[in-house]
């Protein structure tokens, strides 16, 4: 299939464009290039810098490239800035979408995989999660998510849309053969933070809260390999053939990682000393999050090949051990 990738030169989407090769489909990149990187994506995938506001010229590429299905990835991703700030992010996360999708109506694209996230449940009461709880954001980030999740349904139900929605938990490391990987400036994840910390590129990382309910009392998280996501989303399209399917996966392994573990992961692949510093608790953080991916496996047949952390921070390593800069603008 004609695949167009949005945001497909940013971390997520620029792993997909390979997955989507590796795959035998034909990935088309749409990326303004405010966060993403030209470099990620390899020169001979069609590439346009284009602002997704502009509907005539994103209706072009659709047209040009005969466009099957569309993939979202392109959102501002800052909880906390979205706090500050949350216009930036209605703007671009919710605005820019619908853009975007009335664009696809209007062309005759019918088929959308969309970037969600496991921040559109809020503070859980219980673990793991499944698609059926609640939502309840506690973020702007999380609310446009849920936003155009709720779109969404109007849209199949109206138009005839067919989408899938992944409800990400922890994305994290990188393409096995280390030549694209996690770029972010500034960095708010915590395995490059860990792996910055043991090579010296930062002074120390810090440990937001260890008196929380769990094992070690630091907070426990889910953490994905990129690929493994980029899998996921690739195995969802012989699902949208109906007009009007709407979906909806949590993507994680199910089983969550401390921050201290992490920590000792980095160590442990790396050989060196990770300098850190406790600090209180962030508001907002909960003790766990992890997701029960049951959905995913049972209709998509997915599971991750990266089960453990260690490979995970491995996979990391790799990268950031080859491209200490990252990406060069």
């Amino acid at each position: 299939m004609n695949v167009l990738v949005v945001g497909g030169a940013g971390y997520i989407g620029s792993h997909c464009v390979r997955q989507l090769i590796a795959a035998g489909h034909n990935p088309v990149v749409l990326d303004n290039l405010v966060f993403g990187y030209r470099a990620a994506v390899d020169k001979d995938v069609p590439f346009y810098s284009v602002n997704l506001g502009n509907e005539s010229e994103v209706g072009k590429i659709l047209r040009k490239e005969k466009i099957d299905i569309v993939m979202h990835f392109a959102a501002f991703a800052y909880v906390g800035e979205s706090v500050t700030d949350p216009l930036k992010y209605y703007f671009n996360n919710v605005a820019s979408t619908l853009h975007l999708l009335r664009c696809m109506i209007g062309s005759g694209v019918k088929k959308f995989v969309f970037s969600s996230t496991c921040a559109t449940y809020g503070i859980p009461e219980k673990m793991p999660l499944v698609e059926t709880m609640p939502q309840a954001p506690i973020n702007p980030y999380g609310q446009t998510k849920l936003d155009i999740e709720n779109a969404l349904k109007s849209f199949a139900h109206a138009y005839g849309l067919s989408f899938a929605a992944f409800r990400y938990f922890n994305a994290a490391g990188a393409a096995e053969d280390g030549r694209i990987g996690e770029c972010h400036n500034p960095e708010t994840h915590l395995i490059p933070l860990v792996i910055d910390a043991a090579i010296g590129k930062r002074e120390n990382v810090q440990v937001f809260g260890t008196d929380y309910p769990t094992p070690d009392g630091t907070c426990l998280r889910d953490y994905v390999h990129v690929d493994d996501l980029s899998r996921a989303h690739i195995a969802v399209f012989d699902k949208l053939e109906k007009p009007g399917t709407a979906l909806f996966y949590n993507l994680g392994t199910g089983t969550p990682t401390s921050v201290l573990e992490v920590i000792q992961a980095v160590e442990k692949v790396t050989g060196k000393k990770v300098p850190y510093v406790t600090a209180p608790r962030r508001a907002g953080d909960p003790p766990a999050l992890y997701a029960d991916s049951t959905k995913a496996k049972t209709e998509l047949n997915w599971e991750p090949k990266f089960t453990t952390i260690e490979p995970i921070v491995a996979s990391a390593w790799k990268w950031h051990s080859q491209h200490p800069d990252g990406f060069k603008k």
